[in-house]
């Protein structure tokens, strides 16, 4: 295997990973589920409404009584 294989192996599978990070991205917003960034150790929550904040929509309103209805009982 010469240097240039090893090159085009690890970019196809950069793209693979790039590629299902985006599609896991795009149904967790169709699904109602916020996505979640980290920059410099401060998270974001990308809302399916497009909106971007930094309060957890997971601790309270909608979110949170979603979370409770799928998360049995202690």
């Amino acid at each position: 295997m010469t240097k240039s294989d090893n090159i085009n192996i690890s970019d196809t599978i950069q793209q693979i990973g790039n590629d299902a990070v985006r599609l896991a991205q795009k149904k967790n917003l169709e699904n109602g589920i916020p996505n979640v960034y980290s920059k410099n150790g401060v998270l974001y929550f990308q809302l399916p409404d497009g909106t971007i904040t930094m309060e957890n929509p997971l601790e309270k309103g909608v979110y949170k009584a979603q979370l409770d209805a799928l998360t049995p009982a202690s």
